[in-house]
C-alpha cells in the first residue's frame, strides 16, 4: 500500500490531524461582551478567532468570511435555534438582520460573539414565554376537539408577525401534543392489559408502567426537563451553537465541536473510551430518570460489583466535586458527567427501580479505557440454496463493516490499536479457511471515515491500481493507490450492500469495487458525502471539522451529492426527501474531474444488469420481508407533517386506528407466510414487540439473533452474486 502523508477523513466521527492556520489569528482588538449572563473567556475568543480564520482561508469553496457570507451564517443560525419557525417573531428576525447582518463575520473574525449570544438570549426568553403560557394552559381544561387544523412541519413558512398568531399556534401546537399523549397512553393502558392477562408474553421482565398521570401532567413534566435543560447549558454549549452555524453555513460536514462533544467524536473514530464502561437510556416508567441497560465485560462498573443492571442513577458527583441530583437530566448531561480521563474517580448514586430514594447507594468508580468490542467488524457464514439452481447450500461469508474507524491517537503514539482494516483482515482469513463460496459485504447504515482505511481495505480485495482520487481547493488531485503487485486477501466473489445511511468512505469503498468491475452493488442509493475534512485537535477549546477536500472515482465522477447508484436496486427504508446529501442545506454539488488510468477486473454487461434486476424485482415482490418493507414505506407515507391536520382527538384516533390496522396486517401477511402464528390484534402484536426489543437491548450485540428483514437483504445479496457471471477484462495482449 503506499505510504500516503496525511491522514484524512471522511465523516464527522473520524481521526485528526491539526491545521497550520491555527498558528495564525487575527490581531484586531476585541472588547468586551455586555451581554448579560455571558462574559467570553480568553479561551473563547481565541477559539471564535481560530474558527474563522478556518472558513476565511481554508475551506474547500475558497469563500471569503466577508459581510455577505457574514449575513448568510446569522439567517442559518436563526434558523437553527428555531427550525420550525415558530419562537421568534419576524420582528425578531428583522432587528437582528438590521443590527447584526452587515458585520456578523467580522464580529467573528475579531473573536467576538456577543451578537451571536444576543440571538441566543432572545431565543431563551421566547422559548421561556412558550414555557410559561404552556404551563398555565395545562392547568385548564382544553378541548381535544374541533374544527382547528394544525401545520406541525413549518421549515419552509414565514415568521409570525404578531404575538397573537404565535400564541395561537403554540395552544395549537399543545392541543396536538395533548392529543398524541392521549392516545399514546390509551394504547400504552391496553398493552398494559395484555401483559397482566399474559405474564408469558413479557419474557419475565417487567413491562408494566402504571403511569397514574394524566396527559396534561406529563406533559408539563416533559416541558419542564426542556426548561430545567435550557438553564444548564454552559458558555460553551452556547458558543458550539453560534460557530457550529457558522462552518454548516460551508458545508454540511465542517462541523465545530465544544469540548464535551469533541471526546464523542474521539469515542466514535477510536471505539475507545475512558469511562466506566454502562450503557444508559431513559428509564421506560418515568423517563426523569436515566437506567443502565448493560455493563461492559471487564469494565469498572462491572468490576466494581456494586452496580447492576437497571440500577437508576439519581446523583453523580465528578472528580471528588458535590453531588448533583441528575434526576430529570438528559442522557447526554449524564455521559458528560461521568465520562472523565483514565485514572480519575466517579461517584455514581444508584438505586433499585420501585425501590425509595432513601435506599441509594453511592459508589465510587476509577474511569479507565474502555474498548468497545461489539462495536468493530464482525463475520458470519450463512448458507444460501437457489432453487432449483443449487444441489446443495452454498457457504457464504457475511462481512458486516460498521464503519472505518481508527484510533489514530493510539497510533500516532506507538501504541497498541484498533482499526477497521486489522480488524477486516483477520475476519477475512477466518472466512478464507472456512472454503466460503462468496463474500457480502454488508455497509449499510456505515457512515464514514479513516480514508487511509478505506484505502487499506481496497487493497484486500483489488489486485493493484489506483482506488480514489482526492481533489484540493486549488485544484490538485492526489491519486490513493494499491500498489502490492497485485496480491488480494480476498479474490473471490463478493457483493457489497449500501443504503441511504451508506456514506463517504462506504461509498469510497462501494465505487471503487463498482468501477474495477470486483464485485456487484446492491441495495440503494448511497448518502452522496463526497467531500473529506481534515480534524483539528489544537483549538483552545474543542474541535472542529473542516472541508478541504473532495473525492472522486477512478472514473472521474463524484460520489458527491449523487452518491453511488446500485446495479441492482433493493427496497429502500429511508425517507429520500429528508435523509442524505441530497436533502441537506448548502450541499457541495456534483462534479466530475479526469479519469485515472485503471484496468477493470472484470465488468458486469447491461444485459447482465438487467437481468438481475428482472429477477430481483420479482423475488422481491414474493419475498415476506420485502413485501413487509414496502407495506410499512407506504404506511409511512400516510403521515404527511406539511399538511394540514384536523385538531380532533376522534378524527385523530381514527386515523391511528387505520395506520395500526395496516400495520397489523403487514405484520400478519409476513408471519403466515413464514409459518408462524399471526396476532390476534394490535395490542398483542405491540405487547409482543416491547418484551421481544426490551429483551434484545439487554443483549450484547453480538448475542442478538439477526432480524429477518434485515437477513432478507443478506440473502438477496448472496443470490445476485451467485447468479452474476461477470466478463473478464483483459487486453488483447493477454489474449493472445
Amino acid at each position: 500500500m503506499k505510504k500516503q502523508p496525511a491522514q484524512w477523513l471522511l465523516s464527522a466521527a473520524s481521526v485528526g490531524v491539526a491545521g497550520i492556520i491555527l498558528a495564525q489569528s487575527y490581531g484586531t482588538a476585541v472588547a468586551e461582551t455586555n451581554t448579560e449572563g455571558f462574559v467570553q473567556t480568553p479561551e473563547q475568543k481565541i477559539t471564535t478567532r481560530q474558527v474563522a480564520a478556518l472558513l476565511d482561508r481554508s475551506h474547500y469553496l475558497n469563500q471569503p468570511l466577508d459581510s455577505k457570507t457574514g449575513s448568510e451564517i446569522l439567517s442559518m443560525y436563526i434558523d437553527s435555534l428555531d427550525t420550525n419557525h415558530t419562537l421568534f417573531l419576524q420582528s425578531d428576525v428583522d432587528e437582528f438582520k438590521k443590527k447584526y447582518g452587515d458585520d456578523f463575520g467580522d464580529r467573528l473574525k475579531r473573536g467576538d460573539l456577543s451578537a451571536g449570544v444576543d440571538v441566543f438570549e432572545r431565543y431563551r426568553k421566547r422559548s421561556n414565554e412558550y414555557f410559561t403560557m404552556a404551563s398555565k394552559m395545562l392547568k385548564t381544561d382544553i378541548d381535544l376537539t374541533g374544527n382547528e387544523t394544525i401545520v406541525l412541519d413549518r421549515e419552509k413558512l414565514n415568521h409570525f408577525k404578531t404575538k397573537k398568531e404565535q400564541r395561537d399556534y403554540w395552544t395549537r401546537q399543545l392541543k396536538f401534543q395533548l392529543m398524541s399523549i392521549t392516545l399514546g397512553q390509551e394504547d400504552e393502558k391496553a398493552k398494559e392489559k395484555v401483559f397482566l392477562s399474559n405474564p408469558d408474553i413479557t419474557r419475565g421482565q417487567d413491562l408494566v408502567r402504571n403511569d397514574q398521570r394524566t396527559p396534561s401532567e406529563i406533559l408539563q413534566n416533559r416541558l419542564s426537563r426542556q426548561q430545567e435543560q435550557f438553564k444548564r447549558l454552559t458558555n460553551d454549549e452556547i458558543m458550539e451553537t453560534i460557530l457550529n452555524t457558522a462552518m454548516l453555513t460551508y458545508d454540511p460536514h465542517s462541523n465545530y465541536y465544544a469540548p464535551v462533544q469533541a471526546n464523542e467524536l474521539q469515542i466514535q473514530s477510536s471505539l475507545q473510551l475512558e469511562g466506566i464502561g454502562v450503557s444508559i437510556r431513559p428509564d421506560r416508567k418515568n423517563p426523569d430518570y436515566t437506567r443502565i441497560v448493560t455493563l461492559v465485560d471487564g469494565g469498572p462498573a462491572a468490576k466494581s460489583g456494586q452496580i447492576k443492571p437497571n440500577d437508576l442513577i439519581i446523583g453523580i458527583a465528578k472528580d471528588g466535586e458535590n453531588m448533583t441530583d441528575v434526576v430529570g437530566w438528559s442522557t447526554r448531561e449524564i455521559v458528560g458527567l461521568i465520562r472523565g480521563k483514565r485514572g480519575t474517580s466517579v461517584t455514581i448514586k444508584v438505586r433499585q427501580p420501585n425501590a425509595p430514594d432513601a435506599s441509594a447507594r453511592n459508589v465510587t468508580v476509577v474511569r479507565d479505557i474502555i474498548q468497545q468490542e461489539e462495536s468493530g467488524v464482525t463475520h458470519r457464514v450463512v448458507e444460501v440454496q437457489r432453487p432449483n439452481i443449487d444441489k446443495t447450500p452454498k457457504r457464504i461469508g457475511v462481512l458486516e463493516i460498521p464503519s472505518f474507524y481508527l484510533n489514530y491517537r493510539a497510533r500516532r503514539n506507538g501504541e497498541d490499536y484498533r482499526s477497521v482494516s486489522i480488524d477486516t483482515e483477520k475476519a477475512l482469513k477466518a472466512l478464507n479457511e472456512e472454503n466460503i463460496d462468496g463474500l457480502v459485504v454488508d455497509l449499510r447504515n456505515n457512515p464514514g471515515g479513516s480514508l487511509d482505511e478505506v484505502a487499506k481495505m481496497l487493497g484486500f480485495f483489488i489486485k493493484s491500481g489506483p482506488m480514489v482520487q482526492i481533489r484540493d481547493n486549488r485544484g490538485n488531485v492526489q491519486v490513493y493507490r494499491d500498489d502490492d503487485g497485485g496480491e488480494q486477501l480476498y479474490d473471490g466473489k463478493m457483493t457489497v450492500i449500501t443504503n441511504l445511511a451508506s456514506a463517504s468512505a462506504s461509498e469510497i469503498f462501494a465505487a471503487a469495487i463498482q468501477d474495477y468491475g470486483r464485485g456487484l452493488v446492491v441495495g440503494s442509493t448511497t448518502t452522496g458525502k463526497g467531500s473529506a475534512q481534515i480534524q483539528l485537535d489544537n483549538l483552545a477549546l474543542g474541535s472542529a471539522t473542516l472541508t478541504q477536500r473532495k473525492f472522486y472515482r477512478v472514473t472521474g465522477g463524484s460520489t458527491q451529492n449523487k452518491g453511488v447508484v446500485p446495479d441492482v436496486e433493493l427496497v429502500n427504508i429511508y425517507d429520500d426527501a429528508t435523509f442524505g446529501e441530497r436533502a441537506q442545506k448548502n450541499a457541495l454539488p456534483w462534479d466530475t474531474i479526469k479519469t485515472a488510468p485503471y484496468k477493470p477486473e472484470g465488468k458486469f454487461t447491461d444485459t447482465t444488469l438487467a437481468t438481475l434486476n428482472q429477477q430481483s424485482k420479482i423475488r422481491q415482490e414474493q419475498n415476506p420481508q420485502f413485501v413487509y418493507l414496502s407495506s410499512l414505506n407506504d404506511i409511512r407515507d400516510m403521515e404527511d407533517e406539511k399538511k394540514p391536520i384536523l385538531l380532533d382527538i376522534n378524527s385523530r384516533r381514527a386515523k391511528m386506528k387505520l395506520i395500526e390496522k395496516r400495520s397489523l396486517e403487514a405484520e400478519n401477511k409476513r408471519l403466515i407466510a413464514t409459518g408462524e402464528r399471526p396476532y390476534t390484534n394490535w395490542n398483542t402484536y405491540q405487547a409482543a414487540m416491547d418484551a421481544k426489543f426490551e429483551e434484545r437491548s439487554r443483549m450484547k450485540a453480538i448475542e442478538r439473533p439477526e432480524l429477518p428483514e434485515d437477513e432478507a437483504f443478506i440473502n438477496e445479496a448472496a443470490y445476485l452474486m451467485l447468479s452474476a457471471d461477470p466478463e473478464a477484462t483483459v487486453s488483447p495482449k493477454e489474449k493472445l
